[in-house]
């Protein structure tokens, strides 16, 4: 009985994916910012998470010099961000049914050259960022605007049958997946063979595979893995960051980040809290374009 509910599962989220990949360019903006109200109204304990998590941090946000103004209340920044998830939802639907090119060839790129620089090391690439933004987006744009194969680091779904659509949507662009349990070795395989993987490190992770660091004015724990792997590989680690403009998307590459030199665990837990700048930066001067809605701040000695 489960597999057939799996299957159901599978098939309703394909021909919902289909379905909203018909919706025309000029209208997905309009429905997605619909689709994203109706998020909001429906989703209770998800919006009340972004508000609580919006409202910690805007104190330590407005005092920020990259605080872009644009908002007044933790609830206007709340209802921006999921209409951008609304916005989202439609453009990987087109993305993932081979209608998205006109999407990625729309991305404004700002730091090509922080690539290129990268690259002539020979030892592989991590790109290191966070759910901003259209984060999908960003991953499935590097093989049409760089000819570069990125390696997604992904959670296994449950359902087998719903994985195996999602990952083949996620592949459909030229990238690749690696699940996130037992990722290591996987990682410093494509490493090895100087290719490009691509890590989120933005949500609240175990004591065992994290440090604890400062973001946004409070305790979080963070993935170590990125400098542990660049310290044991030499690997550069760029940081990159996607964000919403009136006209569509801007792609940041940041220069590479050059490790504090100590491999010990106080040189890791101060590497991830200067990687983490880069995320708190962007945040203050985008905060409608991050992912507000998990609890970045779980475990980490304050209630959630």
């Amino acid at each position: 009985m489960k597999r057939i509910n799996w299957a159901i599962q599978a098939i309703f989220f394909y021909l919902f994916t289909l379905v909203i990949a018909t919706i025309p360019r000029s209208q997905f903006i309009r429905i997605g910012k619909k689709t994203g109200i109706f998020l909001f109204n429906i989703l209770h304990s998800r919006r009340a998470i972004a508000i609580d998590n919006i409202s910690r941090a805007l104190p330590f946000m407005k005092r920020h010099p990259s605080w872009s103004g644009e908002f007044e209340t933790a609830e206007e920044i709340a209802m921006a961000t999921f209409m951008n998830l609304g916005i989202s939802i439609v453009e990987v639907c087109r993305l993932y049914h081979g209608k998205g090119d006109i999407l990625i060839d729309s991305i404004e790129v700002t730091g090509r050259e922080n690539l290129l620089l990268a690259r002539e090391k020979h030892k592989g690439i991590i790109f290191v960022g966070g759910h901003c933004g259209n984060w999908e987006m960003m991953s499935l744009s590097f093989k049409k605007l760089f000819d570069e194969n990125v390696w997604a680091i992904v959670r296994q779904q449950n359902n087998p049958y719903l994985n195996a659509v999602v990952d083949k949507m996620r592949m459909s662009y030229g990238n690749k997946v690696i699940y996130k349990n037992a990722a290591l070795r996987p990682i410093l395989g494509v490493l090895k063979n100087d290719g490009v993987i691509g890590m989120l490190v933005d949500q609240a992770v175990f004591e065992d595979n994290g440090t604890l660091i400062e973001f946004l004015g409070r305790k979080a724990w963070a993935n170590k893995a990125p400098a542990i792997i660049a310290h044991k590989t030499g690997v550069p680690l760029v940081p990159v960051f996607m964000y919403r403009s009136e006209i569509g998307h801007v792609l940041e590459i940041h220069p590479e980040y050059a490790l504090c030199g100590a491999r010990n665990e106080d040189g890791i837990g101060r590497d991830i809290q200067l990687l983490s700048r880069y995320l708190e930066d962007f945040v203050c001067a985008h905060p409608a374009d991050w992912y507000w809605v998990h609890r970045r701040w779980k475990r980490a000695g304050e209630t959630i």
